[in-house]
């Protein structure tokens, strides 16, 4: 990952957790930030296989709460492809249903 493409987070978590995170990244001879953004991405990727929360995603996506960029990066090219088509033909579906009412 280039430098160019980091961003600055700041947030607040349990002493606790944070001391754990400081412990590993001292046994591993890595800084709490690179334990941090490793836990975070395999958190992010283990997430996005579970099919609940995939459906969930797609809700959100279907509620226009996130975007299409959004969807590509949470479940992947091909599977926000399918969700795209799904969503454009359960719109089209309810479009017909209100012009045919």
């Amino acid at each position: 990952m280039l430098s160019n493409d980091k961003k600055r987070v700041q947030f607040r978590a349990p002493n606790r957790l944070i001391n754990r995170t400081d412990a590993l990244a001292a046994a591993l001879g890595e800084d709490r930030t690179d334990i941090l953004v490793t836990a975070l991405r395999e958190y992010l990727q283990d997430a996005t296989q579970d099919e609940t929360l995939i459906q969930e995603i797609a809700s959100a996506y279907y509620d226009d709460e996130i975007t299409d960029e959004q969807l590509n990066s949470l479940v992947g090219a091909k599977k926000a492809a399918n969700l795209r088509v799904l969503k454009q033909q359960v719109d089209n579906d309810f479009v017909d249903e209100i012009a045919e009412a």
